[in-house]
């Protein structure tokens, strides 16, 4: 399957992992800045992988089957709507698009071209989810009450300097877009999916250079009843602490932590079916940087769903409930009153100018 990445920053290096370890026919490799192109190609001795500038004319030359986005989030949607005419599957890395306009668009494109788009939240797919997932599919934990996202988290002036799109309301959003999202888009999977309110308070207490948020906290109430908090930040002295999902239930309290939800540190169930040191033994992955161990088994389930003709494992409609979630918290803060779903239009740059 031929394939081909769009975006050499930050988190390439696990895509390109990702899809040599998974087999694909490495055929293109696009990025404007020819420095952050070429560091990729000596890394990754991708000497024969055909380098562009431009991506317009690498999906000319090479005709792609499919495609990575791993771009500034502000240029997400350009390049899948390109991509999806010119009949490509994607994987687009977290977030989707940075309104919920220019997401639907993608789905409806995907749609009408019948290609795949795979929305990259990577840590649905670590061990230690999957393993909840399982209990809360068995109705484990009986009724759900309410379930708490943490993200913790260090960015200081360097990591912003050295990308300028960061934490501008144009190309990125704050904390709670771009870090948070993924734990985001866990606490919404995990207890239902379908949320009914929203209260949100946004800050930005500490970097003065950027535009957005580095400090966000919610209450969500979903609509089956039970309620989600969600607790994010770039603030914390002197290093990145922890991510972690609390789940509690009637019959059973889960917390996962680590540095990117790969370690089960309490497994809790009325109905002892399994050993809980057992499994937090077993469930304690310790990957090397936050962004864990999810994007090799992620490109997986995208090829097994082209093949097979089948909605990836996490489509652009969850990757459009991960942004809708976060754009609801954006609305609750901004406006000072909590915010109902479905949100009908929003974007990150209703928010531009906020903390001036």
């Amino acid at each position: 399957m031929k394939y081909a990445l769009i975006g050499c920053g930050r988190i390439s290096p696990n895509h390109i992992a990702a899809a040599k370890n998974n087999n694909l026919d490495f055929v293109g490799l696009c990025d404007i800045d020819d420095k952050a192109r070429n560091d990729k190609v000596i890394k990754f001795d991708l000497q024969n992988v055909h380098q562009y500038s431009n991506y317009h004319e690498m999906l000319d030359k090479e005709k792609p089957e499919l495609v990575a986005i791993a771009t500034e989030s502000g240029l997400h949607a350009t390049i899948a709507l390109d991509c999806i005419a010119a009949g490509c599957n994607l994987i687009i890395e977290k977030p989707i698009a940075l309104s919920l306009s220019d997401a639907d668009a993608i789905i409806r494109a995907a749609e009408n071209k019948r290609v795949k788009v795979c929305a990259s939240h990577q840590n649905r797919f670590n061990k230690s989810i999957q393993k909840i997932r399982e209990a809360v599919e068995k109705k484990r934990f009986g009724r759900m009450f309410y379930g708490t996202a943490h993200v913790r988290w260090r960015r200081d002036y360097e990591y912003y300097s050295r990308a300028k799109w960061r934490g501008t309301w144009q190309q990125d959003g704050g904390a709670l877009m771009n870090q948070c999202i993924h734990n985001i888009d866990l606490l919404r999977w995990m207890m239902g999916d379908e949320i009914e309110e929203v209260v949100g308070m946004t800050d930005r207490l500490n970097h003065r250079y950027i535009e957005a948020e580095d400090f966000g906290i919610a209450l969500v109430k979903f609509r089956n009843g039970s309620y989600g908090i969600v607790e994010g930040t770039t603030n914390l002295y002197p290093k990145n602490l922890e991510e972690t999902l609390y789940l509690f239930g009637e019959k059973g309290t889960v917390k996962v932590g680590g540095q990117s939800v790969n370690r089960i540190e309490e497994w809790r169930f009325a109905d002892s079916f399994d050993d809980p040191d057992a499994i937090k033994e077993e469930f304690a992955e310790n990957p090397p940087n936050v962004y864990g161990y999810g994007h090799n088994p992620l490109y997986a389930d995208v090829i097994d769903a082209i093949i097979h003709d089948r909605e990836p494992y996490v489509n652009a409609a969850a990757g459009k409930r991960a942004l809708e979630l976060v754009l609801a918290i954006y609305e609750s803060a901004s406006q000072g009153k909590s915010v109902k779903l479905p949100l009908d239009h929003s974007s990150t740059m209703n928010f531009a100018g906020r903390f001036k």
